[in-house]
């Protein structure tokens, strides 16, 4: 292999070879982008599927309606009664109702200094403990009492309570069932899945005095009216990009729109659009929403501790009542009860262009790559670039179309019985200049700084516009 070095000396200052990484990198950016555009059609998308055989969704009769309207809304009047009172009476309250239901409820409180405000609250719980379990395994009903728009999430309080009082009825459950109300939907989920897997601050937040086992799905409730609903929005987004196991949302969405026959939505794409312009926009959301990186809902506290979560909104204004939005929920609840083994068949990294299609890492990855890819091309041809003597630039240059090189004296390199001819600048050692690259990179770093000062101090009400807004909903009469 001896003859090799020489002829790779010789062949890495040919200046034809300093011409072609500009192309291959407009080539794999055009590529990757095209290969991007692609994928919401047919062809490369394909429809969802259960991947975990043991949820069943949508294969049990749900019997949550009748009797239980009329529990939901004197709990309804309790939580209206309750909007102007101060945090600790609505936990007062909070904590009588759960006693009243036969459960044990349990109080938590929490402040946190985020964005230049100070946020304090409390959370309260209460534990069902499964009558065929051995409290091992647990599943979350979220209800925050302030949702996420900061309104007053009245319909969901209730319909957890009612739901609680209905659930203790039922002796098939085989993990525990913990009944969650945060003070809101930020930071009180927040301080409750910190606390529940002791990570949390002693001095800003109170250890819960009561748990259970491993969190095996959680599920937040966002019914902030009293009027019904259209339609229900699935919001799966996490913290960081993460995203919960693919099956927990096929699993929301086959029921709903299945079982149900309500329909279901993500993205905030409210009108159901098989197109590829609809597709397209709902998948770069997902992508945007995912760049950014930040919480969409209380459902997104507990994906970083690989405990898969989603939201169920209600939106519009149509036919579907609380009692329809309880049956979901018990059906999903009966499906996660199912589970054997943490979600782990389906897949965690995909992009929803629908509620029933998507797209798998495996396909969407190359695209990246590509993407990816010409920033690599171009930077090792800088460095390469970089270490090239100054009679070689001058020998590539042009004058008049003719090409014209500096003519050089020949020497002859020998290695071994090998030889081969070079030109004396290919033995020539380039000293590159490190000092400039380096103060800028460890510049542009420090710079940095800059927004993460702004993003902790700066008022929570300013957040980032959507790049791809949306119609508002529109009531339907």
């Amino acid at each position: 292999m001896a003859w090799i070095s020489p002829a790779i000396l010789s062949l890495r200052r040919d200046p034809r070879l300093l011409k072609l990484p500009p192309y291959l990198s407009a080539i794999c950016s055009l590529v990757g982008v095209i290969w991007l555009l692609l994928l919401p059609l047919n062809k490369y998308s394909r429809y969802t599927y259960i991947s975990e055989n043991a949820l069943l969704p949508g294969q049990v009769h749900t019997y949550f309606g009748g009797s239980e309207q009329n529990i939901f809304r004197a709990y309804q009047h309790e939580v209206e009664s309750l909007a102007d009172k101060e945090q600790n009476e609505v936990v007062d309250k909070l904590e009588d109702i759960f006693k009243s239901a036969g459960l044990r409820p349990a109080r938590q409180q929490y402040e946190y200094i985020s964005s230049g405000q100070s946020t304090s609250g409390e959370n309260i719980y209460s534990i069902l403990h499964a009558p065929r379990g051995d409290a091992t395994e647990a599943i979350v009903l979220v209800a925050a009492w302030k949702n996420a728009d900061g309104k007053l999430n009245r319909s969901a309080v209730a319909l957890l309570l009612t739901l609680a009082r209905y659930f203790k009825r039922w002796s098939l459950w085989s993990k525990d069932i913990i009944f969650l109300i945060p003070g809101d939907s930020w930071a009180g989920p927040q301080a409750w899945a910190d606390a529940y897997h002791d990570v949390h601050s002693s001095g800003t937040v109170s250890t819960l005095p009561l748990k259970s086992g491993a969190l095996q799905g959680v599920v937040a409730i966002d019914f902030p009216f009293s009027h019904r609903f259209e339609s229900i929005h699935i919001v799966y987004d996490g913290i960081n990009g993460q995203l919960p196991n693919l099956d927990l949302v096929n699993t929301a969405a086959s029921i709903a729109s299945g079982q149900m026959g309500i329909p279901a939505s993500i993205q905030q794409m409210w009108k159901r659009n098989n197109g590829y312009e609809a597709r397209l926009k709902t998948m770069l959301r997902g992508m945007f929403r995912q760049g950014l990186g930040h919480a969409s809902g209380p459902h997104s506290s507990f994906i970083p501790y690989h405990i898969d979560a989603i939201t169920l909104q209600a939106v519009g204004e149509g036919w579907q009542d609380e009692m329809a939005m309880g049956r979901t929920v018990e059906s999903i609840f009966r499906s996660l009860n199912n589970l054997l083994e943490h979600f782990h068949q389906s897949f965690f990294f995909y992009l929803l262009m629908q509620p029933n299609r998507f797209v798998s890492i495996g396909t969407y990855l190359p695209s990246a790559m590509l993407l990816a890819g010409n920033f690599t091309i171009m930077a090792i041809a800088l460095w390469i670039q970089s270490g090239r003597t100054s009679s070689e630039e001058e020998g590539t240059q042009q004058d008049d179309g003719n090409e014209k090189r500096t003519k050089e004296l020949v020497e002859v390199v020998k290695e071994g019985d090998s030889a081969a001819v070079v030109l004396p600048s290919a033995l020539t050692v380039v000293e590159r200049k490190m000092f400039l690259p380096l103060v800028v990179v460890v510049g542009a770093h420090l710079m940095g700084l800059l927004p993460l000062y702004i993003f902790n101090h700066s008022s929570a009400d300013v957040s980032l516009s959507d790049p791809f807004p949306h119609p508002p909903l529109k009531s339907h009469n």
